[in-house]
Formats: structure tokens, sequence, C-alpha cells
């Protein structure tokens, strides 16, 4: 039997994913969380430990999904990670992958293909929803060099309208490294301004709108 915690904001995706699970005979639902922080505590209580985390990576202004994966995966013998999101920009993969997560699907993915992914996790394998693996290929093939997950991060703040001095203070750098790590991000994305560089990122699904 294959132990499944479900970690997700909204109550109404959490109960339809258990009755999924539950109603499947080769898994079963564990537990439900509403942010990353409860997911946290519930995998390190004592007791048996789920096989999969079905994990949501927003999650309101509780611990986002990258954050409690790498949380997780940093324990002693931890479940498989599987991202269940509507999110598929770069940043979102990429930070979740490097993060630990064992899979990427995405919530418009048939039923079937959930359960076959948890059943894939738990075996240790490495699940990717379509889009996802074209996304990731298509950086592969693009040539293009890959933003580091810092420079994904500055670009965002970017596209949220800070200056370099707030940026630096909510990344605790100085505004010497928010310069440096933007010539990088302009080299990489071919451009020569902040508004450029912004709207390379959404066109190129690096960042998301808004």
């Amino acid at each position: 039997m294959i132990r499944v915690l479900i970690v997700d904001d909204h109550p109404v995706v959490r109960r339809g994913l258990r009755a999924m699970v539950d109603d499947l005979p080769e898994l079963t639902a564990v537990g439900e969380a509403a942010d990353g922080a409860a997911a946290l505590a519930l995998v390190a209580q004592d007791g048996p430990a789920p096989d999969v985390v079905l994990m949501d990576l927003q999650m309101g202004a509780g611990m986002h999904g990258v954050e409690a994966t790498r949380r997780i995966t940093a324990l002693p013998d931890p479940p498989a990670v599987l991202i269940l999101t509507t999110y598929s920009t770069d940043a979102d993969i990429l930070a979740a992958v490097e993060a630990g997560a064992t899979g990427y699907l995405l919530k418009d993915a048939p039923p079937e293909d959930v359960a076959e992914a948890v059943r894939a996790a738990a075996r240790g394998e490495t699940v990717l929803a379509p889009p996802v693996a074209a996304r990731l290929l298509g950086r592969v093939r693009s040539g293009r060099p890959a933003l580091s997950p810092r420079e994904t991060e500055i670009l965002g703040l970017l596209a949220e309208g800070l200056a370099n001095r707030q940026i630096s203070k909510r990344l605790f750098i100085s505004e010497a490294t928010v310069k440096t790590h933007l010539v990088h991000i302009y080299d990489k994305l071919g451009v020569d301004s902040r508004t450029a560089a912004i709207a390379a990122g959404l066109a190129g699904g690096l960042i998301r709108a808004g």
C-alpha cells in the first residue's frame, strides 16, 4: 500500500485528491496539510511516514512548496515529493527539481495520470508532465545559458517593480551583488535594459505575469 500525504491550501482540492487516492486499492491517503510547514511537521512526526507527498507550489502566506520540498527531502529517509500545481514556468520547474522533487505534474492532468505518477514516484522514478518535459527539453536545445535560481529570483523581483536597493534588502545581499547578477541576466537573455529583461522573462516563461 502506497501512503500519500496531500498538501494544498484549497480544501476542495484536498478533498478531491483524497477521494481519488482512496478510490484506488493500492493507494491510501494518510493525511492532509494546508501549507508546507504543516506538511513538514506531518512527515517528521513519529510513526509511519508517507511514501509520496503530493505537493502544491503556492500556498498563500504559508510555507511554499519549493521550501517545503527542500526541507522534506533533507530529512533522513524522506518520502518522494511529487509537485502538483497550475504553474509551468521555467522558474517554478527548475526550483522544484533543484529542491529535490521527484516529479512535476500540472493540475489539469487526468486522474489516472496522477495516480500512475504517484506509483512511479513511490518506485523512485522521475515523473514529468509532457508540457514540463517539453519546457526542459527546449531549454537544453536552445543553447542559451540558463538563468541560475538566484538570477531567476532577481528577474521576478524586477517584474514586481523593485529597485536594486529594494532587491538587496529583500534578498539580504549588497546592491553591488544585485548589479552583478543583472549584468549576467542581461547577457544571458540578450537584452540591455530592465524592461527588456522582464519582457524576455515573461515571453520565455522564466517568470510568471502578475
